[in-house]
């Protein structure tokens, strides 16, 4: 009884110091991984969306959006006001609900 409680024991804390490890050496890959340099790849991929971001930034919107881009983002903005009946599609509509007053009956 003993031995097999025993067992039990040494079973839960091998679970325990298995979780336990496991989770440090995963924080310190993440860790590690900051310290270190990137590698190509990843440098290349951070650059690429950097450089995307300080375009979108001066162009104030879609980076490289020709006139024809342009065009058709109006006609598909025309075409949606004249299904959805006008109104600024830029902006979250306005909700209103209206409270609705229930009578109550004759108890």
């Amino acid at each position: 009884m003993a031995l097999h409680r025993l067992f039990q024991l040494s079973s839960l804390l091998r679970s325990a110091v298995s979780v336990t490890l496991r989770r440090n050496i995963g924080m310190s890959a993440v860790v590690f991984n900051k310290a270190k340099e990137l590698d190509p790849i990843q440098k290349l991929f951070l650059d690429k969306i950097r450089d995307y971001n300080s375009k979108s930034k001066t162009a104030g919107g879609i980076v490289d959006a020709g006139p024809a881009y342009q065009k058709n983002v109006s006609e598909e903005v025309t075409k949606l006001q004249r299904l959805y009946g006008g109104g600024d599609l830029t902006k979250f509509p306005n909700f209103k609900f209206t409270e609705v007053k229930l009578d109550e009956g004759a108890k």
